[in-house]
């Protein structure tokens, strides 16, 4: 896979509009969403108890927290797009946020994005990605929103 490089600001504002890229699929598999539920404190049955929910989950399998499948997304992201010549970079926020489908543990997503605009703040790069988390053989996705990095290019 053949990753965007980006180099400055100038390049960057290049694709305002445009598709950037889809990252490889990444699975979910139990070991992740068990980590996930340690490092969250979230032990709910639906998440980490695989007997129960083969029979009292409506979807027949263990989930992944949403909030695990949004976690990937600067992994997903790093896959897609090279940022160099930074002194920094800081996620700013997340707007227009929706869960979709849920994730079934031993699902596999990918990140397909969009660069949605880019603004010039005194010298730094707001940069909006309309992304969408896909979930391998479904037509559901698992998640959308637009995710805000702040770029702080070297001058």
């Amino acid at each position: 896979m053949n990753k965007l490089v980006i180099n400055s600001y100038e390049e960057f504002e290049k694709y305002v509009g445009q598709e950037l890229g889809t990252s490889e699929y990444l699975k979910v598999d139990q070991d992740r969403i068990n980590l996930f539920a340690d490092a969250t404190l979230d032990h709910q049955w639906i998440h980490v108890d695989t007997e129960r929910a083969k029979t009292e989950s409506p979807f027949k399998s263990t989930i992944a927290h949403g909030y695990l499948t949004l976690s990937l997304l600067p992994y997903m992201w790093n896959e897609i797009i090279e940022v160099n010549n930074l002194k920094m970079m800081i996620n700013y926020g997340i707007d227009k946020m929706k869960f979709g489908q849920a994730v079934l543990s031993g699902d596999s997503i990918r990140l397909k994005t969009k660069l949605q605009s880019l603004a010039n703040l005194r010298g730094a790069a707001k940069a909006e990605i309309k992304f969408t988390i896909e979930i391998k053989d479904s037509n559901k996705k698992a998640l959308e929103g637009v995710a805000i990095f702040i770029y702080y290019f070297n001058n």
